[in-house]
């Protein structure tokens, strides 16, 4: 993929493990956010994988699939990977060994995938349980993930991802300023404007997920506005 990626300021995200009907799909994709994520933690599937796919790749924007493990690897009619690990876990797994298994058992087309590092925020997420993340930390110790994402790994994206709860500003503006090259994606909790213009004083990128299925296609169409 180009890098036309940097300069996208809103993403939705949308998860195959729930269900959405093509009238939404087509008021998303004319909400004026620059891409779709193809998403989810639980119950991921490449069947639901595709089928959310055959939803939404008619429509003139870009389609990213981010996966939570090899499963939910497809890239058949998407134009990328975006492609998770997380910091703030002692367990290896999601930082290196779910990516160790996919490689050893697939050919990778790396000019497709973005990796991501993550710091997951909200304990009572899915994510957060899943990967068991260290979730009470300082704006500091975010600040700190996010630098050696950055300086020494080399991270293109430092995700600050709170799934489905609203973050704490200041963690954000922390991890913005500790950030020179990466680009910094905020996700959780966003579902309405002035929300979405908060964080994205800070963040490079916002993205909205739950409010598209909980608030409806006007609470997006406010986000995209406030950040664009």
């Amino acid at each position: 993929m180009d890098d036309s990626w940097k300069d996208w300021v809103h993403i939705t995200k949308l998860d195959p493990d729930k269900v959405i009907d093509n009238d939404t799909v087509a008021d998303i994709a004319t909400s004026g956010t620059d891409a779709l994520m193809l998403s989810g933690t639980l119950n991921v599937t490449q069947e639901n994988m595709r089928e959310l796919i055959m939803q939404v790749k008619e429509y003139d924007l870009p389609i990213v699939v981010e996966p939570a493990g090899p499963e939910g690897v497809v890239l058949d009619e998407v134009d990328a990977l975006f492609v998770p690990s997380v910091l703030n876990t002692p367990d290896m797994r999601w930082m290196v060994g779910t990516h160790q298994k996919w490689v050893k058992h697939n050919h990778i087309d790396w000019t497709r995938v973005i990796p991501e590092a993550y710091i997951v925020l909200n304990p009572a997420s899915s994510v957060g349980k899943v990967t068991a993340a260290i979730c009470d930390i300082s704006a500091a110790d975010v600040a700190a993930y996010a630098e050696v994402a950055d300086q020494y790994f080399s991270f293109p994206v430092v995700y600050i991802e709170y799934s489905g709860t609203y973050g704490d500003p200041k963690v954000v503006a922390a991890a913005s300023k500790a950030v020179s090259d990466a680009r910094l994606f905020y996700g959780g909790g966003i579902n309405n404007a002035e929300k979405a213009a908060e964080m994205g004083q800070f963040a490079d990128t916002i993205i909205v997920g739950n409010a598209v299925y909980d608030d409806g296609v006007s609470a997006l169409r406010a986000t995209v506005k406030a950040v664009q």
